[in-house]
């Protein structure tokens, strides 16, 4: 398929879509901008703004390329990314968003830090934080790179590996220019793009077979070398409890992702933050029921054995993009690919903006100065940051070539699901939980997932590992969530029961009750 490509098409629809974000990120930047602004854009976005937004965020490589992949590939085991990343949001709107809103300022950190020992409990919280951030920002630049290696026609790593490192500085100038404001404005545009872009795609998958699901199921059959077990459980994930594992990191991750959650402290109540999420289901769920026709519909017009040559540049991940090709041409794969390149760059600011403001405001601003640092120099480090992020995702992102953009994002819920969501949950809701609770379950969750993950069969052991030759998988699971997640909660308790509690500890946590319940206090007390 590769002779029907037309680099040139491409190149001038991409070189279009980077010129108008890029405009737009100028159009609403401020080069002085506050603390509050570069962070949380001046908490000046609408409910349903920010929910598209959240929507854009959310929406990554991983969401449109990787499951797309997954899906022709494997099937139903495919399906149950979308599934996962879907049902997720239930667990965020019904536990977290409009309590962390209510208690927070621009971090995750705030939070935890309301009435437990700031220091060490911003550190661990940072630490999180960058590593749920690594872990999703190599995945998005890996879709990248094959992404653009499959549009230009380019082969071999070394190319590939040159479109990774000119995402990456495209993702440091739209944040150091446009803060979160100018990043919101792109996650906005890039999921309206985005949705419309899928629908109509989806249409067409349909229109060539008269409207008729069952014929694109059948064709897929057809053209795929398992045969109808691509309708059936357990072609990528034959053992139980790897998919169940799976499932597990999927559904509990989305509350622990530092990215989302901070993308509720730039509406200016926890009422706008609970709208927000309304907004972000429906947008997310008429997206991800879309993946599935355009999963089945690759398998069937694409087939899985061309998305499995080694010589097709980006594998399964150009899955929607060659769908796109065989079905409407050069010109429409052209735009579904640049679509897809916005998506990762919407994405990628996002993470890099809360990498940055983790490391600058919990880090610089709280523990190394104590609070007594000018807003201007904080956001100066937090741009600063920004370059660090970016040099290291590059890094990242061209050791991830190659590996299914879907499955690397799956891990980065593992660690949010593992390290984040069980201190998250217990200081919202357990007067008794202190600072030894929130340090055992922070750095020993993060600490075990990263350690599973090492020594699962993702990282070694097989030749779709990221290390083929290596072999040190004593993991048996490609996803650690089944034993880090329960992990990360057992730690957090057991860490509250064998250390002591702050002596205002009670006082405190009645007051975090009541303005996390209530929003009493949390509109000017978290604003200064």
């Amino acid at each position: 398929m590769s002779h029907e490509i037309n680099p040139v098409i491409n190149m001038i629809v991409f070189a279009l879509f980077v010129a108008v974000t890029l405009f737009i990120v100028f159009r609403v930047s401020r080069q002085k901008a506050s603390a509050a602004e570069f962070y949380a854009g001046n908490r000046s976005f609408s409910g349903p703004q920010n929910g598209i937004a959240i929507s854009g965020d959310y929406l990554s490589a991983a969401s449109f390329l990787g499951i797309c992949g997954a899906i022709a590939m494997a099937g139903y085991d495919g399906f149950l990314y979308s599934i996962g990343f879907l049902v997720a949001w239930l667990v965020a709107l019904l536990l977290v968003a409009e309590l962390l809103r209510n208690t927070g300022k621009f971090t995750m950190a705030d939070v935890l830090s309301f009435r437990l020992n700031q220091r060490p409990v911003r550190l661990a919280a940072s630490l999180t934080t960058l590593a749920v951030c690594f872990f999703y920002l190599i995945a998005q630049m890996a879709g990248a790179g094959g992404l653009v290696a499959l549009l230009l026609g380019l082969e071999g790593k070394l190319p590939t590996a040159l479109t990774v490192v000119v995402v990456g500085l495209l993702m440091i100038v739209y944040v150091i220019v446009g803060g979160m404001k100018g990043t919101t404005w792109v996650q906005i545009i890039k999921a309206v793009l985005l949705v419309v872009g899928v629908g109509i795609l989806a249409i067409l998958v349909l229109g060539r077979y008269g409207f008729n699901f069952s014929a694109v199921l059948d064709e897929a059959i057809a053209m795929s070398p398992d045969g109808e077990a691509i309708l059936a459980p357990g072609l990528k994930y034959p053992n139980p409890v790897d998919f169940l594992s799976l499932g597990l990191a999927l559904v509990l991750g989305t509350a622990g992702l530092p990215h989302v959650l901070m993308r509720f402290y730039t509406v200016p109540s926890g009422k706008e933050a609970r709208r927000s999420v309304v907004w972000a289901i429906w947008i997310i769920g008429i997206f991800y029921v879309l993946t599935l026709i355009l999963g089945y519909g690759a398998a069937a017009l694409v087939g899985p054995e061309v998305l499995a040559d080694p010589s097709t540049p980006g594998g399964e991940n150009a899955a929607a993009p060659l769908l796109a090709l065989a079905i409407g041409g050069p010109v429409l794969m052209a735009v579904v690919s640049a679509i897809a390149f916005a998506t990762i760059l919407a994405v990628v600011a996002g993470l890099a903006i809360t990498a940055a403001t983790s490391f600058a405001h919990d880090i610089y601003a709280s523990v190394i100065r104590k609070g007594e640092v000018p807003a201007d120099d904080e956001v100066k480090i937090a741009r600063w940051t920004v370059v660090a992020i970016g040099i290291l995702a590059i890094v990242g992102g061209v050791v991830a070539l190659g590996q299914n953009v879907a499955f690397l994002v799956a891990l980065a819920f593992a660690v949010a699901a593992s390290a984040n969501l069980p201190t998250i949950l217990f200081s919202l809701f357990w007067k008794r939980f202190n600072t030894g609770g929130a340090l055992f379950s922070m750095i020993g969750g993060l600490a075990a997932c990263l350690i599973l993950i090492v020594l699962s069969p993702a990282v070694s052991g097989n030749e779709k590992a990221m290390f083929p030759g290596a072999d040190f998988d004593l993991f048996p699971l490609s996803n650690p969530g089944i034993v880090s997640i329960p992990l990360g909660f057992l730690l957090g308790i057991v860490g509250t029961f064998v250390t002591k509690s702050e002596p205002d500890h009670e006082a405190k946590a009645a007051e975090m009750e009541v303005r996390a319940f209530t929003g009493a206090g949390a509109e000017g007390a978290s604003d200064h």
